[in-house]
């Protein structure tokens, strides 16, 4: 019965998909975007911490550090800004035909097309790998944009919002490295990764209804989760202040107390999974999706604990419990939702997913927490880097064979 109403609701939202044979990697937008993107992720980190403590050479690369953070942020976020909203658009508005096939691939090859070019931005020159990547972004918002508008009920037209706020920082970036605008790029880069928090909060409230719910009809719970949008509304106000004022008054001492609302807004999230007749806090994937909101929250708590510690300085260092790890954690999480639901699958954890859930966060105490161990620094980030890039190794080995296969419930897609 469970089966025969997945294969129903799947089939609601694949009413419009286009006729015509195409490979299982360009038949829905996740697919190849994910088969890039993991190999992607491992590759650059590891790269990353190699060339950081001296052990290789990258010279076609001037500034490591902007790469880095770039790259972290702007690159593997613009590909999960793909892989969602293309994904995503055929389910939250119904009647959008998805993209797949050539056009699908012209996409993908845009996003290899800005990677490339970044990595040798030195030769290509700052305006043209400005264009191809900031070009992406433009093009994925027109895609979308149309639907986020004439969908009545205005739902989802924060996410438009959050997109326009990323093209408008990523321009700011590419503008400052040209030496147009006074704002440095490393300010630039914290602003896009505050962004990217907000976007991470809208898109979660949609993955957790979704892949919860899930869980809920797979286990027979007769009860339905809800993702509270008052509780996500304060915290992604609390983050999107906090964010503005780091940017535009980068010490001043209401950043302490601004990060610590935001810690505060962010953990009030976890309420929602207090159901009223059923304990649903230790299903494993349940612990998966709840981990993302509480890196997320640490994060701003040890942000503010620097902020009000005079003798402290490390809010670079704490800053990676939100790239290491909720960047880490929902890439990790979501591709293991997406890749599973919309492959026809029902959601499963085994023991090689949870020892990558629990690399994830080793790996992010590890790199955070640095200052207290500065004699090992050059240790820590090299095996920072390799317990993170693992989890990814495992995401190939499990998920690469459902992105290059036909969906197991047979509808296209």
């Amino acid at each position: 019965m469970i089966e025969e109403t997945k294969k129903q609701y799947a089939t609601s939202h694949y009413t419009h998909y286009p006729k015509g044979e195409y490979p299982s990697y360009l038949a829905y937008a996740f697919r190849p975007m994910f088969l890039v993107l993991a190999p992607y992720i491992v590759i650059s980190i590891i790269l990353w911490s190699l060339t950081f403590t001296g052990y290789i050479s990258l010279p076609f690369i001037s500034d490591l550090i902007s790469w880095h953070m770039y790259e972290m942020i702007f690159g593997i976020g613009s590909a999960g800004i793909v892989a969602f909203f293309l994904t995503g658009a055929p389910e939250l508005f119904p009647g959008t035909v998805p993209i797949v096939g050539k056009k699908l691939a012209l996409i993908i090859l845009l996003w290899i097309a800005g990677r490339i070019g970044f990595w040798f931005m030195d030769y290509l020159g700052i305006y043209f790998v400005g264009f191809l990547n900031v070009s992406l972004l433009i093009y994925i918002t027109a895609l979308v944009i149309k639907p986020l508008f004439a969908d009545v009920t205005k739902r989802h037209i924060s996410l438009g919002f959050s997109l326009v706020s990323l093209i408008f920082a990523q321009v700011l970036f590419f503008a400052s490295a040209g030496n147009l605008i006074s704002f440095d790029t490393h300010s630039i880069m914290l602003l896009s990764l505050g962004l990217f928090m907000v976007l991470i909060l809208l898109a979660l409230r949609r993955v957790n209804m979704e892949a919860i719910n899930e869980l809920l009809e797979h286990e027979g719970i007769d009860e339905t989760f809800y993702a509270r949008s008052p509780r996500y509304n304060l915290a992604i106000f609390c983050v999107t202040l906090y964010t503005l004022v780091e940017f535009f008054y980068p010490q001043n001492t209401i950043l302490a107390y601004l990060a610590l609302a935001s810690a505060a807004s962010i953990l009030n999230i976890l309420n929602d999974f207090i159901l009223k007749d059923n304990n649903i806090l230790f299903k494993p994937f349940i612990i998966y999706l709840m981990s993302i909101l509480i890196l997320m929250a640490v994060a701003y708590g040890l942000l503010g604990f620097d902020y009000l510690n005079d003798s402290l300085y490390a809010l670079n260092h704490f800053r990676h419990f939100l790239t290491s790890g909720v960047f880490g954690m929902v890439f990790y999480v979501v591709m293991v939702v997406i890749s599973t639901v919309h492959t026809g699958r029902t959601l499963f954890t085994n023991f090689w997913l949870n020892i990558g859930f629990i690399l994830i966060i080793l790996s992010t105490f590890i790199r955070s927490f640095i200052p207290y161990y500065e004699e090992f620094t050059m240790m820590a980030y090299i095996s920072s880097s390799i317990l993170w890039a693992i989890p990814f190794i495992i995401y190939m080995k499990i998920f690469f064979p459902y992105l290059l296969n036909k969906r197991a419930d047979g509808i296209p897609g």
